[in-house]
């Protein structure tokens, strides 16, 4: 790990909007550089841990160094947790308007948004690192801009805004995304602490 602290890291994305909120929310509490590269990975099927596992040993190997990929589930409980994993091809079917419908005679509109990063240092011996941030809340008409996927359908609890009409730094104070950078930023600075302390 003291090999990678403090260098570059490649973050897979080609969502430009993604790497900014990303950007946005580790602020300086990140110990490494983070660079953006797109690269196509195969579509994992599976549950959201096997999919990230693989996303990352997959993007590990054609980076040849440290990588973090990220996948976002939203859960309807209505539907067993569909679309799951599959929301991007659900959105890019249905779009905002589309998802709402879903649960038209379902009762329950309640859903959470998962997001799953997982980061691997490069060496195929390595085990993946997990790290998940959840956010619950419920399908709602879309409201709010469209610019940014399945937004504007979706209010976390607590809240009468959709992510879509919050602004920025709301959302990315209670989001899944921001939940699970904390997450993964706690780990890579505890592990810097630990470093610095051996040396």
């Amino acid at each position: 790990m003291s090999s990678v602290l403090g260098r570059q890291m490649v973050f897979v994305t080609g969502n430009v909007k993604k790497l900014e909120e990303v950007v946005q929310i580790l602020g300086d509490k990140f110990p490494c550089k983070l660079v953006h590269r797109k690269i196509d990975l195969p579509e994992y099927q599976g549950e959201p841990d096997q999919i990230v596992v693989q996303k990352c040993q997959e993007a590990a190997r054609q980076i040849q160094g440290p990588v973090i990929v990220e996948d976002v589930c939203l859960c309807f409980n209505a539907l067993g947790g569909l679309p799951g994993p599959y929301i991007k091809w659900f959105l890019d079917k249905l779009k905002p308007e589309g998802l709402y419908r879903l649960l038209a005679g379902f009762e329950d509109k309640s859903a959470y948004a998962l997001a799953t990063f997982g980061f691997s240092t490069g060496n195929p011996d390595d085990p993946v690192q997990l790290f998940q941030g959840k956010t619950h809340g419920h399908i709602v008409e879309p409201r709010g801009p469209r610019d940014f996927g399945w937004d504007p359908c979706f209010q976390p609890d607590g809240f009468n805004q959709t992510y879509a009409e919050m602004p920025k730094e709301v959302k990315n104070s209670i989001s899944h995304r921001y939940r699970a950078l904390k997450n993964m930023a706690d780990y890579f600075n505890e592990k810097a602490d630990m470093n610095f302390s051996e040396n």
